[in-house]
């Protein structure tokens, strides 16, 4: 149903999506791809449309790796650290993202090494892609960097959960957690007016259907997105996000 201001729908679930093309760029420990870091909120999925990779994750169950071909799909759940590796260069993925809105936000958090975890603004600007002051404009060797800072990290908590450090993962939590605290009260107004809502009106047209009240069927409407052209640089690759706003309707 469009809303009165002529607003397209949101997806379906209130979901995001994104094309990923991941980073070809070369790692310190010779492999090529993304930027390894958690979602807090969010479950991530990927349909894998081209090319051949890896999604390497660690967890409490420890260090793992899931093969990325064409065709497959593969989804993680908030607390999985991921890294996107791209082994053929041609790796590009659709990424479904739960709680549309929430990434876009900052739930996320690189796995960067403790020292740049200490508090807000010292994450925030070992993660800029501005510089420090925010004054440059967003560039791949600032995505880069950051990546590699990231990955630095990553190493160091898959060394200490393989010496069997039970404390490796829950210090990054907590330290992600205290990251993003003072953004929760924003996130919390996201998913009420988002993914939230979205799940109260299917709530509200299954209690009119008991009622026999069938009306809302007549607001049917079709709307479409044509593929994005813009490219931004993000966490795992170059990033194409489909934006509800910019919808065509047929």
């Amino acid at each position: 149903m469009t809303a009165a201001d002529g607003t397209p729908p949101p997806f379906p679930g209130a979901v995001g999506i994104t094309n990923l093309r991941v980073y070809p760029w070369q790692t310190d420990d010779g492999l090529h791809g993304g930027t390894p870091h958690l979602h807090l909120c969010c479950t991530e999925c990927y349909v894998v449309v081209g090319g051949r990779g890896r999604l390497q994750t660690l967890t409490r169950r420890g260090f793992e790796e899931s093969p990325l071909g064409a065709g497959d799909v593969l989804w993680f759940t908030p607390g999985t650290i991921h890294r996107a590796v791209n082994d053929d260069g041609a790796l590009q993925v659709v990424v479904i993202m739960q709680n549309s809105g929430l990434p876009e936000a900052g739930d996320a958090v690189l796995t960067l090494p403790p020292e740049q975890l200490a508090d807000p603004a010292t994450y925030r600007r070992a993660v800029s892609l501005t510089g420090p002051d925010g004054s440059e404009p967003p560039s791949a060797e600032r995505a880069r960097a950051r990546r590699d800072l990231a990955i630095e990290g990553f190493g160091e908590l898959r060394r200490r959960c393989a010496a069997g450090d039970t404390a490796a993962l829950d210090d990054f939590y907590a330290s992600a957690a205290a990251l993003v605290r003072p953004q929760l009260d924003a996130w919390q107004q996201r998913w009420e007016q988002g993914p939230a809502a979205v799940s109260r009106q299917t709530g509200a047209q299954l209690d009119a259907l008991r009622r026999g009240d069938h009306s809302h069927l007549a607001d049917a409407t079709v709307t479409r997105i044509v593929q994005p052209e813009q490219t931004t640089l993000g966490m795992c690759g170059f990033l194409s996000p489909y934006d509800p706003l910019r919808a065509q309707r047929d």
